[in-house]
């Protein structure tokens, strides 16, 4: 057969455009050439090979995975074993249902990633596979130095946000019957491959990781992937360094919630580390800035926060829309939406007599899913069972919690009213005297002095 393609190899060649697929088969001949040098028999290319090629770019166990996943393809439905090596159709169809597939091809390579046999596999094999793929992409990405931004902490072990990352895509996962895996004994259901298909459909960053790890780790079709879809660029003004709280699988997470206007890049805005702990700073420097996601981290290293969807403003009525939500990075990553029980969204207010002054998201007066109060460095999440607003469960270990970090991140491209508060007046250099005369309720008389700005 020589080089020649099986029937159904052809047949997925057609679903990639030609320079696609003559660089699916430039990779193909530089892996084969590898294993069989000049011999003319039919190509294939060994686990090694591949190895050789990926190098350092993905972990060991993730390469083994993907070699497995394409030998087992059994391009004729006659095979009475996979190959050790890997054919040229068996690889052309892998990467077709990895990069191009729907959620039942791309479930048909994830089977054969996680185990040999034919039928359904194990929960805790799906799960083991699941903080594999979450590793590999924070891997690949740090590798490839492609984090923009983004610092990956390391350290022996998966990191926990890893863990973390994997278990909440893990429990996207549904039984039979469309019910949730009951909990302790959910890593001994099987899981066939109609659950497989449902779950890479209910959970799009499975699809997405896949392919980051065949992109990047490949180096292969580099260009339809956009990174900033995934893991925005990062802008911090100080000079200095800093590290903050979110790391690469939490800022991913994070992320894959907001519209795709708004993934492309974050600005800090406030950290309690480079700006004090200061409310008034805090509302300095976070008022009229557009969306932006806050989070803290409390005594007890829980990090915990919220999405607000418009600009915050220091006044006493609540504010913001039902695509605010609160969210929970760690000790686990989940992300609580609207319920529509109420319009208690968002909540900045400071200087009044009869009602709390801070900032709160969700719930009510005295009993916010979030608070973070006047008295910088304290706050609460109350929940009983559940915040009204956004059905969230007590985000912080203690009811009644005191935190030392908390930052704010502006999401998206700042509009133009927002630009032109770079045009600043003596008092936009003290975000504390704006704050105080916000919540005084006087007005700037220096805005009437700025420059008109020139035309474009």
């Amino acid at each position: 057969m020589g080089n020649s393609r099986s029937q159904a190899g052809q047949n997925f060649c057609s679903q990639f455009l030609p320079e696609e697929q003559a660089e699916i088969d430039r990779l193909f001949d530089a892996l084969s050439s590898e294993t069989h040098g000049s011999d003319t028999s039919p190509r294939s290319f060994s686990l090694k090979a591949l190895k050789n090629h990926v190098g350092e770019a993905l972990p060991p166990e993730m390469v083994t995975r993907l070699h497995d996943g394409m030998r087992r393809v059994d391009l004729t439905g006659k095979a009475k074993g996979p190959s050790d090596n890997v054919s040229q159709g068996q690889f052309t169809v892998s990467m077709f249902r990895l990069l191009k597939g729907n959620s039942e091809e791309k479930s048909l390579v994830i089977l054969k990633m996680i185990s040999a046999t034919e039928g359904p596999v194990k929960a805790r094999e799906v799960q083991k596979f699941t903080e594999d793929l979450v590793g590999s992409v924070v891997h690949v990405l740090s590798y490839r130095q492609e984090l923009r931004g983004w610092t990956q902490k390391r350290g022996p072990g998966p990191p926990a946000r890893v863990q973390a990352l994997a278990a909440q895509l893990f429990s996207e996962m549904d039984a039979q019957g469309g019910e949730k895996l009951p909990g302790p004994q959910q890593l001994d259901c099987e899981c066939d491959r109609a659950m497989i298909e449902a779950w890479v459909f209910r959970a799009p960053l499975v699809a997405t990781f896949l392919s980051v790890v065949i992109h990047r780790g490949f180096l292969l079709l580099r260009s339809p992937l956009d990174l900033a879809a995934l893991i925005p660029e990062r802008h911090v003004d100080q000079e200095r360094v800093f590290e903050s709280i979110l790391d690469v699988p939490s800022v991913i997470y994070l992320n894959s919630h907001l519209r795709r206007e708004q993934q492309q890049r974050w600005r800090l805005l406030f950290s309690s580390e480079l700006h004090g702990h200061s409310f008034a700073q805090l509302c300095g420097r976070i008022t009229h800035r557009g969306p932006c996601v806050l989070l803290l981290e409390d005594h007890d290293g829980q990090v915990f926060g919220g999405f607000a969807s418009c600009s915050w403003e220091v006044k006493p009525q609540f504010q913001g829309d039902d695509t605010c939500f609160l969210f929970s990075v760690s000790p686990r990553m989940a992300a609580y939406t609207s319920t529509g029980y109420n319009d208690h969204y968002m909540y900045l207010n400071h200087g009044q007599q009869t009602i709390p002054n801070g900032l709160g998201m969700g719930g009510q007066h005295h009993a916010f899913g979030l608070w973070v109060d006047v008295d910088f460095g304290k706050g609460h999440s109350k929940a009983k069972p559940k915040c009204t607003t956004y059905n969230s469960p007590q985000l912080s270990a203690q009811e009644n919690f005191s935190f030392e970090k908390m930052e704010v991140w502006a999401v998206g491209d700042a509009s133009g009213s927002q630009q032109a508060k770079s045009n600043k007046s003596i008092l936009d250099v003290d975000p504390e005297a704006q704050a105080l005369l916000e919540i005084t309720g006087r007005s700037r008389h220096s805005e009437g002095l700025r420059d008109i700005p020139e035309a474009e």
